[in-house]
């Protein structure tokens, strides 16, 4: 009948040791695995219910075995029972960590103050309280040698660091949330692949309108300089995406085309600037010029 420990002790440890191996086998990305799937809250309840049972069943079998003792043995049992639930280790550490003196002993440390019948103790700062000083100490030493005697990492070496961190991360998401771009943050592409991707899109549906080369028909030359609605991956991409002009120019490709479809065809299209097509439209438009050249 001998126990490890009281029972608010071996419930919470046994609990957190199962959830604990629960994470470390039950691959949930980067979400905790009770948040990633639901249903296992409901298990960790159930394991909770099945300890808090265990700890109730136990001790049942405990009272029924106590009764059957003598009284002597039931006297030799509780007075076992009562110096385990001293916790002597516990008192002790609490008892060297704050220094305090017990009450028979205060005669050892009080001053010779008198105010009204108001004794003073000469009492010493607790251990703690000490400790954690003496560790500033050390802490300021070192901090002092490795950022002001041997030159590490400054805050503005750590922020450009966390900079390329984050856009490295940033960069990752883009490739796995290419549809969430729009004509504010749509940005050239130039990745032959993602051009492919463009080509068939302008394939399949531009070349009625604006031929296979970009020389135009139905539609405006795409291989000069002028755009009717202004050029650049921003305007061409709100062109394709919104439509052309109303009444008389091209329809809007949002609820046909994908976000991510639509930047690649856009960023398609300006790579055909410069080239020549076999019978060229001629100029429409005005001549754009991106505003960051000078």
């Amino acid at each position: 009948m001998k126990n490890t420990g009281p029972w608010w002790i071996r419930i919470p440890v046994v609990f957190f040791i199962i959830i604990g191996m629960m994470e470390y086998f039950i691959n949930s990305g980067d979400m905790p695995a009770f948040i990633e799937y639901p249903i296992i809250q409901f298990f960790m309840l159930l394991v909770l219910l099945i300890l808090i049972a265990i700890e109730l069943i136990v001790t049942s079998i405990e009272n029924v075995m106590f009764q059957t003792l003598s009284e002597e043995a039931k006297e030799r049992y509780l007075t076992a029972k009562a110096k385990r639930s001293e916790w002597t280790w516990g008192k002790n550490m609490y008892k060297k960590l704050t220094g305090n003196k017990a009450i028979e002993e205060e005669g050892e440390i009080v001053l010779d103050h008198n105010y009204d019948g108001i004794r003073e103790l000469d009492n010493k700062l607790p251990p703690w309280w000490v400790y954690m000083f003496y560790a500033t100490i050390i802490f300021a030493v070192v901090y002092m040698l490795r950022f002001h005697v041997f030159n590490g990492y400054t805050q503005k070496m750590e922020y450009e660091q966390e900079m390329i961190e984050a856009k490295t991360a940033l960069e990752a998401y883009k490739k796995t949330a290419v549809d969430l771009v729009d004509a504010n943050t749509v940005e050239l592409l130039t990745d032959p692949a993602d051009l492919e991707v463009g080509k068939n899109v302008y394939t399949a549906n531009c070349i009625a309108c604006h031929m296979a080369d970009g020389g135009g028909g139905i539609g405006p030359n795409l291989t000069d300089e002028n755009w009717l609605l202004g050029g650049g991956i921003k305007n061409i991409y709100s062109t394709i995406s919104e439509g052309g002009r109303d009444g008389k120019g091209m329809v809007a490709w949002k609820q046909s085309l994908k976000p991510s479809q639509i930047a690649k065809v856009a960023s398609y299209i300006i790579s055909l600037q410069g080239t020549t097509p076999a019978n060229p439209k001629a100029a429409e438009g005005d001549i754009w010029i991106a505003e960051e050249t000078p």
